[in-house]
């Protein structure tokens, strides 16, 4: 299948050609020329316009429409605000999305563990204080909201749990890369994450640089300006890194570690042909389905409405799982075909064979494991009274440990209020 993306429909409109390096700030953006092709059309507008108003996305073609009427003078300054404009628009949308609503599709559900009745379940926050593993309360001096410490066999934990995700998607050919967790605005941008406004999730540094989100915005940036050969792809990288959110939540049901400013995650990124994404997001999918089913957990698979794919995907798988002590399914996973949207803004492309012809890339990311979510889920569900059993694939990585008890080699933390004399 042929994918037509906003970049492809409006090439007769700009030539959106930013080249990036992968190893510097963004480079200079090529002077605007005026269009060398007739304007779009009212009816390509139009249909721009309903891919927005489907995916509920900010509607700027209006202005896109007043811009296009005076990019007929030839005029370079209303040209690059025309080409600040179509960078706004988020990718297209996969037809077999278009009449899902804003509900996503339950694809499959995978039970792997009989549960007892929910009133014997405790939650998260409760187990982890318990067993004296975790402490997110009174941190707000020093580390500020939505902070937290994961202490004893709780660590361990978590970093078996990475090990056990690189583990499996390296058996899959994804090739390990550490990555920096402080990157330019412009490789941000360019993945999708705004990086301005009241709703922005980015943290940003007096320098100008900013926290990553998640490791695919460096791998994507380290082969910005890249020409690959088509021998190379599918190119599958993964990383470790530190994810960083300035938006958090105050619902009760994402309340404790479920949605905070910092977590790890293990990410799976891949850049490809055309003709491979749709069967590279399957084989992310996949991945990410197998893994969840190894750790013995009880989740859904969902295939997301062009609503919840925000600006760079084409089409979205998430992964729920069922977290008992909540009661209620909790996102652990997503996996995206973002087509050329990224490839495009950063200048990935690659060279074919048959002809030479160079063309851009497309990328897929996914994440194999987000720490704070999977440890609600693995800790909910596998409880029994004052332990935590330790899922079977995971004990390799904990020297064979089976259980998890109480810690009581780190003392618990107690304040204490003094009143002056």
């Amino acid at each position: 299948m042929k994918l037509l993306t906003n970049a492809v429909r409006l090439r007769p409109l700009l030539m959106l050609s930013r080249q990036r390096s992968h190893d510097t700030k963004a480079a200079p953006t090529a002077p605007l020329e005026s269009p060398r092709h007739p304007l779009p059309t009212v009816a390509q507008l139009d249909e721009l316009e309903r891919n927005v108003k489907l995916r509920q996305h900010r509607n700027n073609v209006p202005l896109i429409r007043s811009l296009v009427k005076e990019a007929e003078s030839g005029s370079p300054e209303i040209i690059r605000k025309l080409q600040e404009e179509l960078d706004q628009l988020p990718n297209s949308t996969h037809p077999r999305l278009q009449d899902y609503g804003e509900e996503p599709r339950v694809l499959a559900k995978y039970e792997h563990r009989k549960l007892p009745p929910e009133t014997t379940f405790k939650e998260f926050s409760e187990l982890a204080r318990a067993l004296n593993l975790y402490r997110m309360d009174h941190l707000g001096n020093y580390t500020g909201h939505k902070s937290y410490y994961l202490m004893g066999h709780l660590a361990m934990l978590e970093q078996a749990i990475i090990q056990y995700a690189l583990q499996a998607v390296t058996a899959h050919g994804f090739k390990l890369i550490s990555v920096p967790d402080i990157l330019p605005k412009e490789v941000i941008e360019s993945c999708g994450m705004r990086t301005e406004g009241e709703r922005t999730q980015v943290y940003k540094l007096d320098t100008g640089e900013c926290l990553s989100g998640t490791s695919e915005m460096a791998l994507a940036g380290f082969f910005a300006g890249k020409l690959l050969a088509e021998e190379q792809l599918p190119l599958k990288v993964t990383a470790v890194s530190r994810c960083y959110r300035a938006e958090t939540s105050g619902l009760q049901e994402e309340k404790g570690i479920y949605r905070v400013h910092q977590f790890t995650k293990v990410e799976m990124f891949a850049i490809c042909m055309a003709e491979q994404s749709e069967a590279e997001l399957e084989e992310f999918k996949n991945i990410e389905v197998n893994l969840f089913r190894q750790l013995g957990l009880n989740f859904r698979l969902l295939d997301m409405p062009p609503c919840e794919l925000g600006a760079p995907a084409y089409q979205k798988y998430d992964i729920e799982a069922w977290m008992p002590g909540r009661q209620m399914w909790g996102e652990l996973s997503s996996c995206s075909n973002c087509t050329d949207y990224q490839t495009r803004r950063l200048g990935i492309k690659y060279r074919r064979s048959s002809d030479g012809q160079i063309l851009h890339a497309h990328t897929i990311n996914g994440t194999a494991t987000a720490i704070p979510r999977l440890l609600i889920a693995l800790l909910e569900t596998y409880q029994s009274g004052d332990t935590i059993e330790i899922p079977f694939v995971l004990r390799p990585f904990m020297d064979g440990q089976e259980l998890i008890a109480r810690n009581k080699r780190i003392p618990e933390t107690k304040l204490v209020k003094f009143i002056k004399a």
